[in-house]
């Protein structure tokens, strides 16, 4: 699942006519530069996150969370609001280390990016802040070495769609392709595939919002091309630039949320 916060019904509905020269076309690099800036916080930030999952056979699935982020801090803590079996339990990330808390034994477990949040499909990988320049590059074409960026619409809206490789070996997906908007940069739909190149998961930008100069994805939809048929919402409410307290970030907080 991907990028809460300065993330992207909006379908495809054909290529722009004819093949445009690279020279045409900026570059992707500068792309992934431009979306790093934008979603860069120099704050710190608390927002409630409601995610709502629907699975085939299993009904709907609803869970509520507080989030809060500090990048001058390299941190963030996921505070487990409902369902009932998931409340206080939380999910903290400090530099390169990342913990789950369990409020019944009250213990903390060393977790990895792929780390499920709350039973969810959202991954504690998808909640920190990483730079898409430093993680991925342009995917080039095998015959003539150009970066593979066309121009197409979403809609009435014009896009460049991207394809992107990883160049680090820690992310939740090797591949991906954005759908950017050429007037602002804003990504409005993504593609995320395994290493055999297997599509996994679509994700639909559906709402932004502008906070203080800075854009916010305040709601969007994930699709599991998986499993076909299960799909989650993720919505953001309450953003919140204020200063938080240091001690949010620490085992010693969440513990506290427990007595």
């Amino acid at each position: 699942m991907k990028r809460l916060l300065v993330f992207l019904s909006i379908m495809i509905v054909g290529i722009l006519g004819g093949t445009v020269s690279a020279k045409e076309l900026p570059k992707i690099k500068s792309i992934l530069t431009t979306l790093d800036t934008m979603m860069e916080l120099k704050s710190d930030l608390t927002a409630k996150v409601a995610i709502t999952e629907e699975k085939l056979n299993q009904g709907v699935k609803k869970y509520d969370a507080l989030y809060y982020r500090s990048d001058s801090k390299d941190s963030f803590l996921v505070v487990m609001l409902g369902p009932a079996s998931e409340k206080g339990n939380g999910y903290l990330k400090i530099g390169d280390n990342m913990w789950m808390y369990k409020q019944n034994t009250r213990t903390f477990q060393h977790i990895g990016r792929d780390e499920s949040i709350g039973g969810s499909d959202l991954k504690s990988g998808d909640v920190e802040e990483r730079k898409l320049a430093v993680d991925y590059k342009a995917v080039l074409d095998k015959k003539t070495g150009a970066e593979m960026i066309t121009e197409e619409k979403l809609g009435d809206i014009l896009v460049y769609k991207i394809e992107l490789i990883a160049q680090v070996s820690d992310v939740s997906y090797p591949k991906k392709i954005y759908w950017v908007r050429q007037d602002n940069s804003l990504p409005l739909k993504e593609q995320a595939f395994s290493l055999s190149g297997t599509l996994m998961e679509t994700i639909y930008y559906l709402k932004y919002t502008t906070i203080s100069g800075k854009y916010f994805c305040i709601k969007m939809r994930i699709d599991d091309e998986f499993e076909k048929g299960n799909k989650s919402l993720v919505e953001i409410s309450g953003i919140s630039l204020d200063k938080i307290d240091g001690k949010v970030f620490t085992q010693g907080y969440l513990e506290s949320l427990s007595k």
